[in-house]
């Protein structure tokens, strides 16, 4: 090729360049923001992007919620775990079931089914889930429909006729790699991340065009700065009672060796977006392996909370609740985006319920620590978070690796379970509180030596779980929480852990489902005003939506997750579930297995 060849053919791929960085910064936005904003529909897994679970229809209120009565049923066909929940859009209703992940759309003037899919997946996946083969739910964009198969298939479905436009592999089973949460639209992004902390594998969200799936960049948990997508010098965290740079290498000086390999680091949870400052945040989970003798140091960033730009991924600031996990207290639980005001102060804030048993309150915009407190009085890993430092203050009678491997750390508050898992809370802009469904469990826990295997669990550790010794002899609490004081307004007692995501209203109503299988309506007091017995224990979250005037509560039944894996696998052993089959024993003596979705609705006058 000539000079003056070279030189056209660089002008032309020059410029080809930069239509396509053109054609990508002027992408058309989703229009998923839009219908988020009419209550009728319920269009993101949380109903909002900033994971409010809130919703302004106010039919049905704390007075006549007493009222409510069964407007239909669907079956899924599939007893497992029923997490996550159906989504509403304009006429048809969107809905997902757990392994192998059907999903179908259904009519809501007859609820005649208008198209159904059920993707071919190999079932050796179904022993690489730790715990169940739940699925959180479908998101929506631009007549599409995005499912987050077990087997790390993202695919995008036509939402009129159910076939598939494209679908692209985000991980790989065989390295212990799975993907049980639900993908997250925002703009012209789809975000999904993997799981398999148990498994070694190295934790990484991932943003894709919506209309191609073509990955448009990917962040590592644990590594280099580069794979992180991290600026040693701008990248911020909370230290020495201020904002720093978090400084070059921040992770690697963490782990020994190559661990940071198999550091864990899973984002399985759930994500939030804040327009105005164009940050996604989300959290990552346990560090690999359990047994934290093995892998010395901070082990940065597993149980973090990550602020990132949208479009370029660049990490903005970071923090972290539990350096050197030794009781896997993930922390991939949902980060509220709220307007409050904090110790009087108004505040742009992100608040976060950790596993660890401390609710979180920071400053979203610039990742300042502002409240850290307990929210189940029984926690006692550590006495407090030192609000300089950002660290919590550990308890060496339940250091697990101050005992030390073979040795059974006995009495640890939470368990593993920690005080609140995945199931999100709400918050209500309404009241300015948040309603909290969480775990009043604790543990047992035995490190010991494991090595690694591909595609093997990772996990090192025999557990043991009960219900909070010397409190109201129930697993769970339901809790209205005040983020800018750090304080408990009310605590509603249950008999077991509250597994089901939670739900306010403009109406003065919060919703809630128990393990037993009961869906329930509590006034902004916590009095209980009305349940209903679906015909299995519910770990989904309840959703709302308006139809031809009417507003319907809906709720999946089909128990499962972690805390019912024994009766959804069959598990008989104590220590089996990674602790929880012993502790939910009872759970058999109340409710069986199901896949159900029922809705509700007032009678017709």
């Amino acid at each position: 090729m000539s000079f003056q060849s070279r030189l056209t053919c660089l002008a032309g791929c020059l410029a080809g360049g930069l239509a396509l960085v053109a054609g990508a910064a002027f992408a058309a936005d989703s229009d998923t923001a839009k219908l988020t904003k009419d209550p009728k529909n319920w269009a993101m897994q949380a109903g909002s992007m900033d994971n409010h679970r809130y919703s302004e229809l106010k039919q049905i209120n704390s007075k006549n919620a007493k009222n409510l009565t069964v407007a239909w049923t669907f079956s899924t066909g599939v007893l497992r775990g029923h997490e996550g929940g159906p989504l509403v859009i304009g006429d048809t209703m969107y809905l997902h079931s757990p392994f192998p992940n059907k999903v179908f759309a259904i009519a809501l003037e007859d609820q005649s089914i208008r198209w159904k899919y059920e993707p071919k997946q190999d079932p050796t996946v179904i022993p690489v889930m730790c715990c169940d083969t739940v699925n959180r739910g479908l998101a929506y964009a631009n007549g599409k429909i995005f499912l987050q198969q077990a087997d790390t298939t993202l695919v995008a479905l036509d939402a009129k006729t159910g076939n598939e436009l494209w679908k692209v592999k985000v991980g790989d089973p065989k390295l212990g790699e799975t993907t049980t949460n639900t993908p997250h639209v925002f703009k012209d992004k789809i975000l999904t991340g993997i799981s398999g902390g148990e498994f070694g594998v190295r934790g990484r969200i991932t943003a894709h065009d919506i209309n191609t799936g073509k990955v448009l960049w990917k962040a590592y948990s644990t590594g280099p700065d580069n794979e992180l997508i991290v600026d040693p010098n701008k990248t911020m965290t909370w230290t020495d009672g201020k904002m720093a740079p978090i400084g070059a290498n921040s992770s690697l000086k963490t782990w020994q060796g190559d661990q940071w390999k198999l550091g864990g680091g899973t984002t399985w949870g759930w994500y939030s977006y804040d327009p105005e400052l164009n940050t996604v945040y989300y959290g990552t989970g346990n560090p690999s392996t359990w047994n934290p003798r093995q892998r010395p140091g901070d082990n940065k960033w597993s149980m973090t909370i990550f602020a990132r730009d949208l479009d370029t991924g660049m990490a903005k600031w970071v923090y972290q609740m539990t350096p050197h996990d030794e009781w896997d207290y993930d922390g991939i639980n949902e980060m509220i985006l709220a307007d409050i005001k904090v110790k009087g102060q108004p505040r742009k804030a992100l608040v976060h319920f950790d596993r660890n048993g401390f609710a979180y309150t920071m400053d979203r915009v610039s990742g300042e620590l502002l409240v850290a407190e307990k929210y189940d009085p029984v926690v006692n890993w550590a006495t407090h978070i030192d609000m300089k430092s950002g660290r919590p203050q550990v308890v060496a009678k339940y250091s697990t690796d101050k005992n030390g491997p073979d040795v059974n750390t006995k009495g640890v508050c939470p368990s593993a379970l920690g005080t609140k898992d995945q199931q999100p809370a709400s918050f209500s802009p309404k009241t300015g509180l948040f309603y909290v469904p969480t775990n009043h469990v604790c543990m047992d826990y035995e490190p010991f030596q494991i090595e690694y295997t591909a595609g093997q669990p990772y996990v090192g550790s025999t557990l043991s779980m009960y219900a909070a010794p010397n409190s109201h002899g129930g697993m769970g609490n339901f809790i209205a929480w005040d983020a800018g004081t750090g304080k408990m307004v009310w605590s509603k007692p249950e008999r077991f852990s509250v597994w089901s995501g939670a739900l306010s209203t403009a109406g003065d109503v919060v919703f809630y489902g128990t393990l037993e299988g009961y869906l329930k309506a509590v006034d902004l007091n916590g009095k209980e005003v009305w349940k209903f017995k679906t015909p299995s224990g519910i770990i989904g979250n309840v959703t709302t939506w308006e139809y031809k005037g009417k507003q319907y509560v809906g709720v999946l039944s089909g128990i499962g997750g972690w805390a019912g894996i024994g009766l959804a696998a069959g598990l008989t052993k104590g220590t089996e579930g990674l602790g929880a089959v012993g502790g939910y024993k009872d759970l058999a003596r109340y409710t069986e297995l199901g896949g159900v979705l029922t809705v509700f609705a007032l009678p017709d006058r």
